[in-house]
Formats: structure tokens, C-alpha cells, sequence
């Protein structure tokens, strides 16, 4: 049952793309999808998500590639994708290594969990985004919190030595990506247990904080249009899942 209302999902989702925009799923098709959450909270209703958006299929990290241009398209400019960090628009054929390209940022950073790029949490749409080579390596592994000095290439970021903190336009993008990692990954398919925590410096244990300062933008910057354009990208076109805090942002407040 479960696959076939994903399929009907992806299906209609598929007659309504248009350009790279995808329109949202009805009130009722959203429903179909996340059947068996109603009432619940807390462990019950992050164990029953889990379900549902683990039914899904699984990149190369070569597709990502593919994936992050349509995802991540400039509205504006079909030929560009939109730098996470930064912001900017840069085109869709600068993507690579080399200082001036954009390459695939794991917002949950590959060495908390030590899944490096292996099909499941290492080529996870719903946690990577384009973004600048150098501004990436200054975000690094590290964890997110609030303060430090502003990041070169990149205003409005700031980091120190254990902590990083994005703009204000996509604080709330990254919350509820590590949310949603945390409900994908919880150890039963050979990956480790993803959990957010309320610390920083958390090195290559499965755990990625601050969690009480993601919970704060994940309210301060609710879900935009781009972004929900891109969680329906992701299920219609790629890995057929959604990120359940995209459509519902209530549930972070009744899990955490």
C-alpha cells in the first residue's frame, strides 16, 4: 500500500512539473503520504516517519551531481544553481574542485557517523546543496551554532573552531535538513543512528548540534518556496521521499 500511494504521489507530482518548478501535493495526497502519524508525538511519531520516508531509492554519488542542478536551479537563471551559503548564482557547469566551483556540501557533516559518500546518507538529496569549494572547506565538519567571524566569500555566515552559523535566509533549510537525517538514519540499514545533540564539537560520533539553536531557526525561517520546490523535486524526479519538516514544521516541536 505504501509504495503505490508513493507512486500515485510521484505520478501526479510528474504531470505538474513545469520548467524545473514542481507544484505542491494536495492537502489530500499529503495526507495519503504521511498515513498513521495522526495523534502521535514524540519517539512514536518520529519512529512512524521514519518509516515512511525511508521508502525510498538510492543515488550515486555521481547522480548528485545531476540532482543538486535541478534542485537547486536559480529561478531566475536555468542555466545556474543557487549557492546554499553564499546565496549566489553560479553556473550549473562550475561544479567540481577547483577554487571558483561549486561542489556538494553534506550539511550533516560525512564524518559525524563516518558514512562518508556511500549511497544512502552520503548521497542524500534532502542534506546536500551546492555550494562554493572554498567556502565548504571552511564549514568543514563542524558543528552549527551561533557567533564568530564572518566567512570569507560568504557574508552573513559566521564560524570559529568548532561551529558554524549560516545566513539568516537559509538557517532554517539547515535545521530541518539535520532533522530530517535524524529520522531517516536511525541505524537499522547499516548506517549509524543519526541524533542531534545540544553540544558542539561532537568529532566523527553520529551526533550533530547545537539542537536547541536548529530548533530556533527552524521557527525564526519557516519553509520558502524554494525550498518546497525542492523537497517536490526530490520525491517526484529523484528519490521519490520527502522531508517531513518541509511540509509539516509542527513536528519538530513535537519530537524535540
Amino acid at each position: 500500500m505504501r509504495t503505490r500511494i508513493v507512486r500515485t504521489l510521484a505520478g501526479t507530482l510528474s504531470a505538474l512539473a513545469v520548467t524545473g518548478t514542481v507544484l505542491a501535493p494536495s492537502a489530500t495526497a499529503q495526507d495519503d503520504y504521511y498515513s498513521g502519524t495522526e495523534g502521535l508525538t514524540g519517539d512514536a511519531l518520529k519512529a512512524r516517519l521514519h518509516e515512511i520516508i525511508s521508502e525510498s531509492e538510492q543515488l550515486s554519488y555521481d547522480q548528485v551531481w545531476e540532482g543538486l542542478q535541478a534542485t537547486d536551479e536559480d529561478p531566475a537563471n536555468a542555466n545556474n544553481v543557487i549557492l546554499l551559503y553564499s546565496g549566489e548564482s553560479r553556473a550549473k557547469n562550475s561544479n567540481g574542485g577547483d577554487v571558483g566551483d561549486w561542489n556538494r556540501e553534506h550539511v550533516w557533516a560525512k564524518s559525524h557517523g563516518d558514512f562518508g559518500t556511500a549511497p544512502g546518507p552520503g548521497t542524500d538529496l534532502h542534506h546536500l546543496r551546492p555550494t562554493d569549494v572554498q567556502v565548504n572547506s571552511t564549514r568543514d565538519s563542524k558543528d552549527f551554532d551561533n557567533g564568530g567571524s564572518e566567512v570569507d566569500g560568504a557574508p552573513g555566515n559566521y564560524t570559529d573552531g568548532d561551529s558554524f552559523e549560516p545566513r539568516d535566509e537559509v538557517k532554517g533549510d539547515v535545521a530541518r535538513m539535520i532533522l530530517y537525517m535524524a529520522v531517516r538514519y536511525e541505524g537499522t540499514d547499516g548506517f549509524a543512528d543519526l541524533e542531534p545533540n545540544d553540544q558542539v564539537g561532537n568529532g566523527s560520533a553520529p551526533y550533530l548540534g547545537r539542537l536547541s539553536v536548529l530548533l530556533e531557526w527552524h521557527a525564526a525561517d519557516p519553509p520558502d518556496a524554494f525550498e518546497r520546490n525542492r523537497n517536490n523535486l526530490i520525491h517526484e524526479r529523484f528519490q521519490h521521499n520527502r522531508n517531513p519538516f518541509i511540509d509539516r514544521p509542527e513536528w519538530a516541536g513535537e519530537i524535540w
